[in-house]
């Protein structure tokens, strides 16, 4: 897609899974990319594995606030600019409300919700300063509904959509785009390393998530969101179970709540 070319991508959560997929979509584009994540040597494969030069490496932990303008000041310097930022990184969760610690929740918010929020609020000034920006959020079919032994992760999913919602209606006159993507099940590590209710990891694939859809051809689906500018869009399977559960939603709630009540945690 060459409306990528030379635009300078921001992508955090980009060690594995759908961020690294986007990563190699992007590179292949011709986008100038800023990686981000904890495991920087992760980070330094998937750079090599793209064979593209115009990569740069920027170590960040989400659960770190205090560092949050300084990383996106070296973000911006990198290549001079940000033109979009992908909030890709997060964590998951595998266990019942009434046995998952307050430690887990708030562990997950500060992650999938907060570390959104922070890094948000350090790169916006760049962006209103040049009249242009592009968010692109990674939410979950989680953040518009929820199921069996996923509270703590929707929760934080469902907030970012409001937070986000609210940035689009008060930033649009800036031209600051947001894009909420909503993947369903998409094959990566995420159940893995998703939290238990004592916050050790799951270290199981899960029926849905092993099965789920290709990284790949979500990354595909993703820049044809970014590039249309959309406000919010469902990626995965075109005719998954998750998609019937959006529709449901929107149109039978009542419905979707009792298939809820006999959903099968995987």
């Amino acid at each position: 897609m060459s409306c990528f070319n030379n635009k300078v991508v921001w992508i955090t959560g980009a060690s594995s899974g759908i961020g690294e997929a986007l990563t190699y979509a992007l590179a292949k584009a011709g986008a100038r990319l800023i990686l981000s994540a904890r495991n920087v040597p992760a980070l330094e494969q998937v750079k090599q594995q793209s064979e593209s030069k115009n990569i740069y490496i920027l170590p960040l932990d989400l659960t770190e606030p205090d560092t949050f303008e300084v990383k996106t000041q070296e973000a911006i310097r990198a290549f001079g600019q940000v033109d979009i930022l992908v909030h890709n990184g997060g964590i998951s969760q595998r266990s019942y409300i009434r046995d998952t610690e307050m430690a887990v929740y708030r562990r997950i918010m500060e992650v999938d919700y907060f570390g959104y929020v922070g890094l948000t609020k350090a790169i916006l000034p760049h962006f209103v300063k040049r009249q242009a920006g592009h968010f692109v959020v990674v939410s979950s079919v989680l953040g518009k509904l929820t199921t069996p032994m996923r509270a703590a992760y929707a929760s934080a999913k469902h907030a970012l959509h409001g937070f986000f919602d609210g940035l689009r209606a008060e930033y649009w006159q800036k031209n600051i785009t947001v894009t909420m993507i909503c993947p369903g099940y998409v094959r990566t590590q995420i159940a893995v390393n998703a939290l238990t209710a004592t916050g050790e990891a799951y270290n199981q694939m899960g029926k849905d998530t092993g099965g789920g859809y290709p990284a790949d051809r979500c990354a595909l689906q993703m820049m044809r969101a970014i590039k249309r500018k959309k406000n919010e869009v469902y990626v995965g399977k075109p005719l998954g179970k998750e998609k019937l559960a959006l529709l449901l939603k929107r149109f039978f709630p009542g419905l979707l709540a009792k298939i809820a009540r006999k959903a099968a945690p995987q």
